[in-house]
Formats: C-alpha cells, structure tokens, sequence
C-alpha cells in the first residue's frame, strides 16, 4: 500500500474553517480493526453539512468527512473479513464521529461492514449508498405495517433527490402505484422513467387544508424531506396508512393534530439508517442486490465525480440541485 494517499478533509484551527484534499498515511487514520482501500463513496446531504462550518456536524479536527464507502480489504484483524474481500459501511458513525469515506484508504471498526452481497459492484453499492438503504428501509416498513401495491398509490417526496429517487425505482419495481412529488418542474420525464406512474409539484401537496384532515389520498407516504409538508400530508394518509419519515431537509418541525392518529389509524414511522441492527443491514443490502435492486435510478439517475470534483457535489446537493444520486471515485488512477 502506497504510503501516502489522499484525504479529503475539514480543518478549524487558528486559519479558520476551511476543507479540501490532503496528502495523509495510516497514521492518521482511527482505530478499528479492518483497513479499506476505499473504492467509492456517495455524497448526502449530511456529508454537505459536514463540509461547512454552519452544518454542526463534524465535532473534532481535521476529519474526513463522507458517510458511507464501498471498497476492497486491505487488511484485517477480525476473522470475518480477509484481504480482496469487498465491503460496504454506512451508518453508525462514519463521517460523523469515526473518519469516513472521503479518502482512499479508510479504518473501520469491523462489526460495521457488510460483505459485498452478489449482484453488486462498489459503484451500485455506492450509487445506492446510504440515500437508497434509506429508501429500503422505509419501504420495509412500510411492508412491514401492511402496505401492498393492492392499498393504492404510494407518494414520494423530494422523489429527484437521493432517497426519493431510490424509493421512486424500488417501489415501481414492486408494482406499486407511485406518485412523485418534486420542485423541479423539468423532471418530469426523469420520474416518470424512473417508476413514477404519476408527477406532482411540492406545491400540490403543501397548500394546507382548512380542517384538520382532508381527503384521503395516499395509501402511503416515503418523506425524505420533513418540515411543514410532513405535517400536511398526515391529513391525507388514508385510513391505516402509514408516512416514513426519515429526512429533513425541508425543516425539523412540523404542525399536526391529533385527528389523523385517532380517527383514520395513521402511523409515522420513524426511519433511522444509522443504527439499523446488523440482521437487517444485511437483510436489506441482500435484497438491494435482489428483488429490489432499482435498476432505473443506477441506469439514469447516478452522476460519478472524482476526488477532486467533491466540493462541487457538495456545493450541489446543499443548494438542492441535486439530481439522483452523486458517487466520488476514490480509485487512484
């Protein structure tokens, strides 16, 4: 292994807060039992926090951001993984707390990789990455409480970005009926070509209803977006149906009543990928890789950046321009 790689990192120090690619070696690197010669990493809207000052994500420098990475063992100290074994790692506290997939190399604890299943490569692992696991795992809930493609249409919202994407693909692969809400009124066609039978604007779910509930409309509802739209989709959810919440890039509050709970039987589902138990980490990366692997969001929707291109990713999902999902190559050329 080459003795010096490349990082991308955030500094704060008596310069201020600043972030770009760095020269390190394994000495930089926390402790954790497996070494990863990192092959892809994805770009979320938490890794565009984490390279800002404003984002209060990152609590200790320099840090490498990115929370999630696909790539090959280098080394290893757990019998679980040998070296040339492929991995995957989201969650838990890479790129938050334990330095991430930003680099070419990364250290790992080893009880947070998943052996990458068969049917994937790094790239669709990571083009799935942490966005699209989310997206699994909302619609395994939402199974999970009873929803079938025979309960009626399923709306997605913020369905351009990563999660909305991901869950737009799985669920039009499953036959359900999915409606998209989005604001960028161009991508229409991209939606509809991604498993959307129906395109709204975020306007048209977010005007308000006079009462404290309206008509009953979506079976079910994915929201990676939160903030005051959460609030007035729950007065729309029929009768036993459910919202997975899992997001917030439209705020961390929402206004609600008590009525959609007591008199039609709705469920808010919370969705955390961070702390999935590993059993169901690997049930859902298996079934990723399966049945529900989204072959029209990996075929249309995923843009591959190098290292060097990062910030511009970045600048492009926190100004909300994203489209799809967002991949940095890390392979050293």
């Amino acid at each position: 292994m080459e003795e010096l790689f490349r990082a991308f990192r955030v500094h704060q120090d008596d310069l201020g807060f600043r972030a770009g690619i760095d020269q390190i070696s394994l000495t930089d690197l926390p402790e954790g039992e497996v070494t990863v010669r990192v092959h892809y990493s994805s770009v979320n809207y938490k890794d565009g926090l984490a390279s800002t000052e404003e984002g209060k994500i990152v609590k200790s420098f320099p840090f490498i951001p990115g929370i999630d990475l696909a790539g090959e063992v280098v080394d290893s100290r757990d019998d679980r993984f040998q070296s040339g074994d492929l991995v995957l790692c989201t969650g838990y506290g890479l790129g938050v707390t334990h330095e991430g997939g930003y680099a070419e190399v990364a250290r790992v604890p080893a009880d947070w990789l998943v052996s990458l299943p068969e049917g994937l490569t790094p790239l669709e692992a990571m083009a799935i990455g942490t966005a699209g696991f989310t997206a699994a795992l909302s619609v395994e809930r939402l199974l999970a409480n009873g929803l079938t493609p025979e309960s009626g249409p399923v709306l997605v919202t913020g369905a351009t970005g990563g999660v909305g994407s991901m869950a737009v693909a799985i669920l039009g692969k499953l036959g359900y009926e999915v409606t998209a809400a989005t604001g960028k009124s161009d991508m229409q066609d991209k939606l509809l070509g991604l498993g959307a039978q129906n395109v709204i604007s975020r306007e048209d779910i977010s005007q308000g209803s006079r009462g404290v509930l309206g008509k009953e409309l979506w079976a079910a509802v994915i929201d990676p977006v939160g903030g005051a739209t959460t609030g007035e989709l729950l007065k729309s959810v029929k009768y036993g149906g459910s919202i997975a919440l899992s997001g917030l890039t439209g705020g961390g509050k929402f206004d609600t009543s008590v009525f959609p709970f007591i008199l039609r039987g709705v469920n808010l589902l919370g969705i955390d990928s961070v702390f999935c138990p590993a059993p169901l980490r690997l049930k859902l990366w298996q079934q990723l890789a399966g049945d529900w692997k989204p072959v029209t969001a990996l075929e249309d929707a995923v843009t591959v950046y190098e290292l060097d291109g990062l910030p511009v990713a970045l600048s492009t999902i926190l100004g909300g321009k994203a489209v799809g999902r967002q991949v940095i190559s890390l392979i050293s050329k």
